[in-house]
């Protein structure tokens, strides 16, 4: 039986385990990414581990989420990164480079290699044929160091793309079709490949569009062939001497497929709150517009600039509309300014944002109360956009710059086209490697000295699984819960990344402002939840701080598979409903008993007592869906101590 792409990357990377779906596979992982917002932990970490150089044949460290330093603790954690870089043998890249994801792929990305990075969006680096994967920050530090990462091996999903995308219609719509089809949990346990004669239409930041927001479908990642039209962007960008091609067998097996007509494909929006809630931007034409934001690591690709510029050459912006623009990279934003795109924008009323993820991450640029927001970005949760009311959406760069002028929802393929031929572009990429600074040689390295700021906070106490747990359901929520419901970004709270006790005051603050007192004045309890629990964001901060704040356990009718393993790297259990019905039987503040714990191990399975404020009681089983490595580390308490006894 043949393989698919990601089947034969996996195969050519396996260190332990058996490609059986659902059975644990350990991974040599060849490059490692992290930002800054997760990376300041990641690297405390990697230190823990007394390992002095990194063992990766690649590991970069970027510096695109905290950019605004507003007071000292951002800009301590960058000098703590670039110190911790330069002596441990990760290349660093500076504040203004670019976002990690743009700059990756067009930089460092190899197809065929497999790469993990403590941010979500790390499947970006599929659209040039990477097995590309989000990963909590300890499991990076852990394959920075030369350990295996480990996965429930996936189940394969395959979109066949035939036709080719009409004017005004684009990558974004693709994805979109996408969601909309398999939702934000339809993705949950497998890859997703792309295939078919409508992949040639696509170029490389096309693919990467699709891949970066395929984050939103759960899935472990999303992956496209490596062809000549990889070969070509990488020889636009001097490193022709990394590609290889890297296609599916013909006769490669998948558990599901779905079919998309390209050429069929209608711009689209997803509306609040969720990427899957998606619509015709025909069926919102017309809606008032208040901001429109095009960049984020999902659109803010050269071609996703010009498309914009070209839209809003000669015009001005609709006067009740703010508008931001946010090159991906150091790159992108050189090349729109040789080429006349940037001062297009400049003249159509456009504000000119550094480039990082910004907005995207609530970092400025909020919205207005309640105000409708069109953004190029890969999430809408409630909140995340600094504006507790704000209504984003998300949408292409077609439709954000016809939305711009118009100042209402507008369909883009009811207008006039993007035409990017009106700026003469060059045949490659401007190089300028500037923005990176490598590591100091290693016989340098071992007198460097890594330099930590007062905000730097120790890693907070983990516990070996107890046998008994007698608590109390300090919160109970829904489906869906993200990691910007449980532990919030924005410009009030990253700058305590490096500081877990402080970030627990933030904790579920958008779901219950009193939950960090109530935790606190507990001492130790569990959470309740839905489906999809710990959907979004890789950042173990929405695992550590609950461990701070004494969540010793979760019980979900289903999880996140990045937070999943977030949660057992904390020495957090992870317990799903056996019956989901019996979700409905536990209340907040119910006391709870399990006993048996480690035998439970054994069986996958452990018995709950609720005892109800109400006076009602039930009782029901949980069960524990762990790889035998993953019940070590628990009894252990945590991968950090895991590690150190092995």
């Amino acid at each position: 039986m043949g393989r698919t792409i990601a089947q034969k990357i996996i195969a050519a990377h396996l260190v332990s385990g058996e490609m059986v779906p659902g059975s644990e596979v350990g991974l040599r992982i060849d490059q490692t990414l992290t930002q800054d917002a997760t990376g300041t932990m990641a690297y405390l970490e990697f230190e823990s581990m007394g390992i002095p150089r990194v063992k990766t044949e690649r590991s970069v460290a970027y510096i695109d989420h905290n950019t605004l330093q507003s007071g000292f603790m951002n800009a301590d954690d960058h000098r703590y990164i670039q110190s911790v870089a330069a002596k441990h043998g990760i290349w660093y890249s500076r504040p203004g480079n670019g976002i990690c994801h743009q700059v990756h792929y067009e930089r460092f990305g190899i197809p065929g290699k497999t790469l993990i990075g403590s941010d979500s969006h790390t499947p970006t680096g599929g659209g040039i044929g990477m097995l590309a994967m989000g990963a909590g920050g300890m499991d990076v530090a852990v394959a920075m160091g030369g350990g295996a990462y480990y996965i429930p091996m996936p189940g394969m999903i395959r979109v066949w793309l035939e036709g080719k995308l009409e004017p005004g219609v684009s990558a974004k719509d693709v994805i979109l079709e996408v969601l909309r089809q398999l939702s934000v949990k339809g993705g949950v346990g497998y890859i997703v490949e792309y295939a078919g004669p409508g992949v040639k239409t696509l170029t490389v930041p096309e693919r990467c569009t699709i891949t970066n927001m395929g984050a939103e479908l759960g899935a472990t990642t999303s992956i496209f062939p490596s062809d000549e039209t990889t070969r070509d962007f990488l020889r636009a960008q001097s490193r022709e001497e990394d590609w290889s091609p890297l296609a599916s067998d013909e006769d490669a097996v998948y558990d599901k497929e779905i079919c998309i007509d390209l050429s069929s494909l209608r711009p689209l929006a997803a509306c609040p709150h969720s990427p899957d809630n998606v619509r015709p931007v025909g069926e919102l034409a017309g809606m008032k517009v208040d901001q429109v934001c095009i960049g984020s690591c999902t659109n803010s690709s050269l071609t996703d600039m010009l498309k914009a510029a070209s839209m809003l050459k000669g015009k001005k912006i609709a006067d009740n509309v703010s508008l931001s623009i946010s090159p991906g990279s150091r790159q992108v934003f050189s090349m729109m300014a040789e080429c006349g795109a940037l001062t297009d924008l400049i003249d159509a009323g456009a504000r000119i944002l550094e480039c990082a993820c910004g907005p995207c991450i609530g970092m400025g640029f909020s919205p207005n109360s309640a105000g409708v927001s069109l953004r190029t970005f890969n999430r809408n949760f409630l909140g995340r956009s600094g504006t507790k009311d704000g209504q984003v959406y998300l949408v292409s760069p077609e439709t954000a710059a016809a939305s711009a002028l118009a100042g209402v929802f507008t369909d883009p393929a009811e207008g006039d086209a993007p035409d990017i031929s009106i700026y003469d572009v060059p045949e490659k990429f401007r190089i300028n490697d500037s923005g990176v600074i490598a590591p100091l040689p290693e016989e340098e390295a071992a007198d460097a000295e890594v330099i930590k700021g007062p905000n730097m906070k120790p890693f907070p106490q983990t516990y070996p699984l107890a046998d008994e747990l007698n608590t109390e359901v300090l919160l109970k929520v829904g489906d869906n819960i993200t990691t910007d419901h449980i532990m919030p970004a924005g410009s009030r709270i990253l700058p305590y990344r490096s500081n877990i006790p402080h970030l627990s005051q933030f904790c579920f603050e958008v779901v219950d402002p009193e939950f960090p007192e109530r935790a606190k004045a507990a001492g130790s309890g569990i959470i309740v939840g839905g489906q999809n629990y710990g959907q979004g964001s890789s950042r173990e901060h929405a695992a550590l701080v609950p461990l701070a704040l004494g969540v010793r356990a979760v019980a979900a009718k289903s999880f996140a598979r990045i937070h999943a393993a977030n949660l057992v790297n904390a020495g957090i259990l992870p317990l799903i409903f056996a019956d989901p019905d019996d979700y409905d039987k536990v209340q907040q503040g119910a006391k709870i008993s399990i006993s048996d714990i480690h035998e439970g191990l054994k069986k996958d399975a452990v018995t709950m007592k609720v005892t109800n404020p109400d006076g009602t009681a039930a009782e029901m089983e949980l069960r524990m869906e762990l790889a035998e490595r993953q019940k070590e580390m628990l009894l252990a308490g945590g991968l950090l101590k895991y590690t150190a006894s092995k």
